[in-house]
């Protein structure tokens, strides 16, 4: 998520961009261009440069500590210029990830942007979700190296036993979570978004209620971007010490001996790759008939030969867990098990801890809906292709868009982005419309997961009913010499693909750094960019890359697929 900002300057002129609380030091411009600053709140501290050098000393502007100046453009000065009959151009409720990509944008694109937030900026992502996950992981894959013989011996190395401090884990996971926070926040107050803190209440059409003051905000345009929670089922008792949601997971108060996860999806696989690295064991507890059941099949089985089977991880399938009881007076954690189809009871579990991973439902409730006439279904507001939000009569609602989880089209943080990016091109007057089927997703395991488009259920389920032919192509990690340099060549590359014109429908990847590898399939198929042509691109040697160089050359492609357009290669 990064914002753009551009400013020309001409000869012999002084301009002052002004910023909250940052002072910058002069910047020298060449003649005649434009200065283009780019900043990314998820990737390092907000404005925190010094100094941009350009050849022609004659061309400078100064960035001081000043509120707002009027002697910069509308796309900078003052956020954008003050609407004529409205507070803000564009107000979005919920500062996490979707919100912060959409309002930076926004101020790139010139509007005067508030945002809202009820709790603490990043939200789930940042303060509860991806982010201190990922710190957790990073420390679980270390261990994994420092704990494999094998693999250390294969390298020549040897290293005593390893250990881990798990107050020094937890605090490496919250001092993440607390950067990141502090960076999306300077970010947008250095580009002049307003933050406005209390729970925002939709009143009626573009009038906001932000807390629970008479503070009245108006806006032209409204962005709902309020996220989810974590989802517990009905039986299932959460004390947060025993009985768990990954919001308490995430602090990591304890590594029990034993602990049931609830769900085999993202969340709970990439808790069951950092508590057994810390030494726990885990039993699944999954109602369908099979693992991980939203990858691709063939991936999942994989998967399961790979995270499941050699670690110190049983699992039962087909089954609810009905009631889950806390432990407490000396008692384990008890969790009583039905059968998914017949509901007889099946089994019950004592543990000594659980973690409820089912998935996450859409924060909504108390958003004042219905002074708008609209109804949400199962929590998620209804929204069409651009967004927009519509009413209980399936009528648009002038104005109003939702993104991200709260309306459940994709709950991942990067498409909560993308959506909010989106609604801002449409609001100045672009009319985009995002393809989820070009947004990649990936599980952080080690080795990693990593998927975009479809699955080959679902691609040739759609040939079937579209009258066209899905063939498949793959490609091993034992095959690539970086892979095997790293000694980590256990890994598969999958391509489902239409062998008639060369239309990428899925690429699903499980290796070494799968979640960077498949940005490479996801851009093309956001393009439109097709097998015929992607396979004449060159990837540098030897790099993990070639595991998807492979991928495409080995795709077979009848006679008539040809590029719609000679491609310059």
């Amino acid at each position: 998520m990064q914002a753009s900002l551009s400013v020309s300057f001409s000869p012999n002129s002084s301009t002052t961009i002004s910023r909250s609380h940052n002072t910058f030091q002069s910047i020298p411009f060449s003649h005649g261009k434009p200065l283009n600053l780019r900043f990314c709140g998820l990737r390092r501290e907000a404005l925190g440069f010094t100094s941009l050098k350009r050849h022609d000393s004659n061309y400078r502007v100064h960035i001081s500590s000043g509120r707002h100046s009027n002697k910069v453009s509308a796309a900078l000065s003052a956020n954008g210029s003050p609407p004529k009959s409205f507070d803000y151009d564009l107000l979005i409720i919920g500062a996490g990830v979707g919100g912060h990509g959409a309002a930076l944008h926004a101020v790139e694109k010139g509007l005067k942007t508030a945002i809202v937030e009820g709790d603490v900026v990043g939200g789930t992502c940042v303060n509860r979700g991806c982010v201190p996950s990922k710190a957790l992981l990073a420390v679980s894959g270390r261990m994994r190296e420092l704990q494999s013989e094998h693999h250390l011996k294969a390298l020549g190395l040897q290293v005593s036993a390893a250990g881990y401090d798990r107050q020094g884990v937890a605090d490496h996971a919250n001092n993440l979570a607390s950067k990141i926070r502090s960076n999306l926040t300077n970010s947008m107050k250095a580009i002049g978004v307003d933050i406005l803190t209390g729970f925002g209440t939709i009143l009626g059409p573009q009038k906001v209620q932000v807390g629970s003051s008479n503070n009245i905000v108006t806006a032209k345009d409204i962005i709902i971007a309020t996220g989810s929670i974590p989802f517990v089922p009905k039986g299932i008792e959460v004390d947060g010490k025993t009985v768990i949601t990954s919001d308490h997971a995430l602090k990591l108060e304890s590594v029990p001996d034993w602990i049931a996860i609830v769900g085999s999806g993202y969340i709970g696989l990439e808790f069951s790759d950092v508590y057994t690295a810390l030494g726990s064991e885990v039993t699944f507890i999954e109602a369908l008939d099979q693992l991980m059941p939203g990858f691709d099949p063939e991936i999942g089985k994989l998967a399961q030969r790979v995270l499941i089977n050699p670690r110190k991880i049983d699992y039962h399938t087909g089954v609810f867990a009905t009631k889950i009881t806390p432990a407490r007076d000396g008692k384990p954690v008890i969790i009583e098990l039905i059968d998914a189809k017949t509901k007889e009871p099946k089994d019950t579990l004592e543990v000594d801890a659980a973690l409820i991973a089912t998935g996450r439902a859409p924060f909504t409730n108390d958003l004042g809906l219905d002074n708008i006439n609209v109804a949400t279904q199962r929590g998620f507001v209804p929204v069409d292709k651009r967004m927009r939000v519509l009413d209980a009569a399936g009528n648009l609602v002038p104005h109003l868009y939702c993104i991200g989880d709260a309306n459940g089209k994709m709950m991942l943080a990067h498409a909560a982005s993308a959506q909010g990016i989106s609604v801002v091109e449409q609001v100045t007057g672009r009319d985009l419309v995002l393809n989820h089927s070009s947004i990649p997703a990936a599980c952080f395991t080690h080795p990693e997961i990593s998927m975009v488009g479809l699955t080959e259920p679902q691609a040739r389920e759609k040939g079937e009913r579209e009258g066209f032919e899905v063939s498949v192509a793959k490609t091993s990690f034992k095959a690539n010499t970086k892979a095997l340099a790293e000694n980590e060549g256990e890994g598969l590359a999958k391509l489902i693909y239409r062998p008639d014109n060369g239309e990428i429908l899925g690429v699903h990847i499980l290796g070494l750094h799968a979640a960077d590898l498949i940005h490479e399939a996801s851009n093309a198929i956001a393009l439109g960019t097709r097998i015929q042509d992607i396979k004449f691109a060159v990837h540098a040697h030897p790099t993990l890359s070639e595991v998807l160089d492979e991928l495409f050359k080995s795709a077979k492609l009848k006679s008539q697929a040809s590029s719609p357009e000679p491609v310059a290669v």
